[in-house]
């Protein structure tokens, strides 16, 4: 027989008038995720990558919806530097989300800081992390997340798939490295496609009149198959825009109003 394949679902996007207006809608989309998640199979496994994104996660930061102690935290994405370093996506969701609440310290997987000097070791370790995490029985080929956040960067980069790159092309790791970033640092982890199209939610965050070309070449313009227009969730998954109305200014794709 035949294998079937499903058409990814649309993009939702929706757009907001301020970025508080955002980030507290954005809070409000993570929970009702980490519900379904938690109802459903009594956890919630979430991945983040770095840049700005972790600044739009402080609506977070006092909720009572949020069941931290619920949460399996992943990276996206990470630079191959101490967890200490400034250049650290690990430290910057410290800083600015993880020590302000209460979520356990063995639910954030971070880097085998022990092997930054050996780049294939150093994702192989990560890669078996999330094994351990999604094995459970199951026997599907790429991890299932509940939900991936994700954000966009000047060239339609997301995670640390650049424009040009061949990792565009990976389609058998969960985890690769690349010691050639066009963004320092150059030494990076991050992960693949196959994965990041396997999750149910994959929800990029874009704000400011920076992103208004970018933002309307990825979702209008799709055949110019920058990185970010890639992320494409395989059938049922969902993926989800959260913008402001400045980035959103040039945008042709239609917008949907924001309800729970």
């Amino acid at each position: 027989m035949a294998a079937v394949h499903h058409s990814p679902n649309p993009p939702i996007v929706y757009s907001f008038p301020s970025v508080d207006k955002l980030v507290s809608s954005f809070a409000e989309f993570i929970i009702k995720a980490q519900r379904e998640s938690i109802d459903k199979k009594g956890r919630f496994t979430i991945a983040l990558s770095g840049g700005s994104l972790p600044n739009v996660l402080k609506g977070l930061i006092g909720n009572p919806g949020v069941k931290w102690d619920k949460w399996q935290v992943f990276y996206a994405d990470e630079r191959v530097v101490p967890l200490d370093d400034p250049d650290s996506n690990h430290l910057a969701c410290m800083e600015i989300l993880f020590s302000k609440v209460p979520i356990p310290a063995n639910h954030i997987h971070t880097l085998d800081t022990s092997l930054l000097d050996d780049l294939e070791e150093l994702s192989d370790a990560y890669e078996k992390e999330l094994i351990k995490e999604f094995a459970r029985g199951d026997s599907a080929r790429f991890p299932v997340f509940d939900l991936i956040l994700l954000g966009m960067g000047p060239d339609g980069h997301t995670v640390s798939l650049f424009p040009g790159h061949e990792l565009l092309a990976e389609d058998d790791r969960w985890v690769a490295y690349l010691e050639d970033s066009p963004k320092p640092p150059a030494k990076r982890i991050t992960f693949t496609y196959p994965v990041i199209n396997h999750a149910a939610r994959v929800a990029f965050f874009a704000a400011g009149e920076g992103k208004v070309d970018m933002l309307s070449s990825v979702l209008d313009k799709p055949e110019e198959g920058l990185p970010a227009s890639r992320v494409k969730p395989v059938y049922p998954g969902h993926l989800y825009w959260f913008v402001d109305d400045l980035a959103a200014a040039k945008l042709e794709h239609p917008k949907t109003a924001f309800k729970l």
